[in-house]
């Protein structure tokens, strides 16, 4: 009878040593899993890096059931699981890195770090436990640091894409948590400017580590920031979304948002995306913005995109950004996002037509009335008007006529009824 085997486990490796008594290698430790034996790089004292080395092998081992089941016998380790391969690909692709690099990534680190806390709370669970009761002690416990919403909305994908591919019976409905308050932090024109010109003029600093001087900071010509003056300049002229400003070239191309310099618009939709609830129509540019495109491209006809690093696309400019906001000595909270609440706080203060705005920022007539209504100068002015307004004669002769009037008809009906009886 063949021995059972004692499935995947953790063993170390004795240190080895030469004729002479010399160490020559290291304990460590190993995965060993029947005749296989794979090495985890972690030293004898890194017990709680070797072990989870252990448990990422035993979840690459296992491949979740893809047939239809009834809720009850499906744990949503493996709903997660099958997520969690079709968003990574989707995500590689978006930002064009490879499996080996995709950590790189600030959004793809993120994304990785919510399906972990998912799995460390909800992975044993079966999907027929997923209830408001459950959502609301994940809240609890994952409030205390923030978050719980944005965590319980990729449970929520999971789940969904789980029930669309038809591996499941049966309903599952996440409970989440109430939204916050809408942002509306936004940028002064001087705070703006000034944001532009802290990117357009740093130098990057550097430490001398040789020499009469080492030790010294001094500023070298290099000039870190500059893309982030044109990001900023396309983000405030158009409230453009930071993936598609990233994207955005002179040259039509699939995965890119194109920008047409002769008659001036901007397909802000990468192309051979499907359409999705974040509107990107294409829009007219401003004059201004326009000029500064076709100098950039004159500047540099070969690239492919405006904003580029070392002559590369950007995938992201979150931390270059945060880097920049506090070069410029801005309140902290300032991200690449606050350019479109910028846009439309500044289109109201203008007097924009709301309608056109909210087409032009590609949001509904709705959002923008109720987070940035209140910057437009006729924002409620009928009403203080009106509130405040003394009467004139002839509106008080209205008002006192009317007065007369209805307690005339109240006294006429009154003896009316007193006839009747």
């Amino acid at each position: 009878m063949p021995r059972r085997s004692k499935g995947a486990r953790l063993e170390l490796r004795a240190a080895r040593r030469d004729k002479a008594g010399n160490i020559t290698h290291q304990a460590t430790w190993r995965i060993r899993d029947n005749d296989r034996d794979i090495g985890t790089g972690c030293a004898a004292d890194e017990i709680a890096a070797a072990e989870q080395k252990l448990k990422e092998y035993i979840s690459s081992k296992h491949e979740p059931k893809r047939k239809v089941q009834d809720i009850e016998t499906i744990p949503i380790s493996d709903v997660l699981s099958i997520y969690v391969d079709i968003e990574l690909d989707v995500l590689r692709d978006r930002f064009k890195v490879t499996q080996e690099t995709e950590d790189t990534i600030p959004s793809i680190r993120k994304f990785k770090k919510r399906i972990g806390r998912l799995n460390d709370w909800w992975g044993a669970k079966m999907l027929a436990e997923v209830d408001g009761e459950q959502c609301r002690r994940f809240v609890k416990k994952r409030d205390k640091k923030g978050g719980a919403r944005r965590d319980l909305e990729d449970l929520r994908a999971a789940i969904n894409h789980h029930a669309n591919e038809g591996y499941h019976r049966g309903l599952v409905k996440v409970t989440l948590p109430a939204k916050g308050e809408p942002r509306d932090k936004w940028l002064t024109r001087s705070a703006a400017a000034k944001l532009i010109w802290t990117c357009w003029r740093y130098r990057e600093i550097q430490t001398v580590h040789r020499g009469e001087r080492k030790g010294q900071k001094i500023a070298t010509d290099k000039r870190p920031l500059r893309h982030l003056a044109r990001f900023i300049l396309i983000g405030l002229y158009t409230g453009t979304r930071a993936g598609a400003i990233a994207a955005a070239s002179p040259v039509p191309a699939i995965g890119r948002s194109y920008i047409d310099l002769e008659q001036g618009i901007y397909y802000r939709r990468k192309q051979g995306d499907a359409r999705t609830n974040k509107r990107q129509p294409p829009v007219p540019l401003p004059p201004r913005l326009l000029t500064h495109l076709r100098r950039w491209h004159r500047i540099a006809p070969g690239a492919e995109h405006f904003v580029t690093y070392k002559g590369q696309a950007v995938a992201s400019v979150k931390t270059a950004f945060k880097t920049a906001v506090q070069l410029a000595g801005l309140e902290k909270g300032i991200s690449p996002h606050t350019l479109r609440h910028t846009a439309a706080t500044w289109l109201m203060q203008r007097g924009a037509d709301p309608w056109q705005a909210a087409g032009y920022l590609g949001m509904s007539l709705e959002v923008l009335l109720n987070t940035y209504g209140h910057h437009h100068p006729d924002y409620l002015s009928d009403a203080v008007e009106k509130i405040a307004k003394r009467e004139t004669k002839t509106e008080r002769k209205r008002t006192e006529s009317g007065i007369v009037s209805g307690a005339i008809t109240g006294a006429v009906g009154a003896r009316r009824s007193e006839r009747r009886r």
